[in-house]
C-alpha cells in the first residue's frame, strides 16, 4: 500500500473508473468545472501545503492510433493561486515569488506525446513560468472515457510534475534558525484533468 492513500476497501475509494470508448481521437477542451489544477510545497520542513490555481484553459489534440502526433497547451492565471490563507496567497502573487503583474501566466506546450503503457503517455514540453522556459516531462494516466448525459465525449487524465522552483527564478525563502529553510526549493504540480471533444 503506497503512502498517503486509504487501505482497500476503505470508504474513500472511488467507484471505478469507465473506459466506454475505444478510440478518443480527436480535439478537446480541458473541462475548468471538473478539473483540478494543484500545488504542494513543504512549509518550515515540517508540513505539506497545498494549493490550486482556479482560473486557466487547454486544448488538446488526441490520436488514439497515433500518439505522437497528439499535443497538449494549457495557460494558467498566475493571479488565481488559491492555497486558503489570503496573506499567504498575496505573498504567492508579489514579485517574491510569481509576480503576477508583470507575469500574468504560466504556459505549457507538448513538443512531444509518447505512449509508454497501455493508459500512460509521457508528453514532454516548454513550460513556462516568468520569463523562463524550460523543458519537462509530465507521465499521464487516462484514467477514463465516457459519453456523458448531455452528449459530450469526456475523457480524464491524472499526472504530476515535480520541479525545483529555482530554475524559474523562483528563488525567495527564510532560513530557518534550526536548519533548512521556510519553503521547500522542490514542489509538486497536480493534474485532475476532465476534458470534452469538440463537435
Amino acid at each position: 500500500m503506497g503512502r498517503h492513500r486509504a487501505p482497500q476497501g476503505a470508504a474513500t475509494d472511488f467507484d471505478a473508473a469507465t473506459s466506454a470508448l475505444a478510440d478518443v481521437t480527436g480535439n478537446y477542451t480541458v473541462d475548468v468545472a471538473h478539473t483540478r489544477i494543484g500545488i504542494r510545497a513543504r512549509h518550515a520542513m515540517v508540513t505539506t501545503v497545498r494549493g490550486a490555481f482556479t482560473e486557466f484553459s487547454g486544448t488538446a489534440h488526441l490520436d488514439t492510433a497515433s500518439p505522437a502526433a497528439s499535443s497538449v497547451t494549457l495557460r494558467i492565471a498566475t493571479a488565481s493561486i488559491d492555497t486558503g490563507t489570503p496573506d499567504r496567497d498575496a505573498h504567492l502573487r508579489s514579485p517574491d515569488f510569481l509576480d503576477v503583474e508583470r507575469y500574468p501566466e504560466m504556459v505549457f506546450r507538448s513538443t512531444e506525446v509518447e505512449q509508454v503503457d497501455d493508459d500512460v503517455y509521457r508528453v514532454t514540453g516548454d513550460l513556462t513560468i516568468k520569463d523562463v522556459t524550460r523543458s519537462v516531462g509530465i507521465d499521464f494516466t487516462l484514467t477514463g472515457s465516457a459519453l456523458d448525459p448531455f452528449g459530450n465525449t469526456r475523457v480524464g487524465f491524472e499526472g504530476a510534475l515535480a520541479i525545483k522552483r529555482s530554475d524559474w527564478e523562483l528563488t525567495w525563502n527564510t532560513v530557518l534558525d534550526t536548519g533548512g529553510v521556510l519553503v521547500s526549493d522542490r514542489i509538486q504540480v497536480e493534474f485532475d484533468v476532465s476534458a470534452i471533444k469538440q463537435q
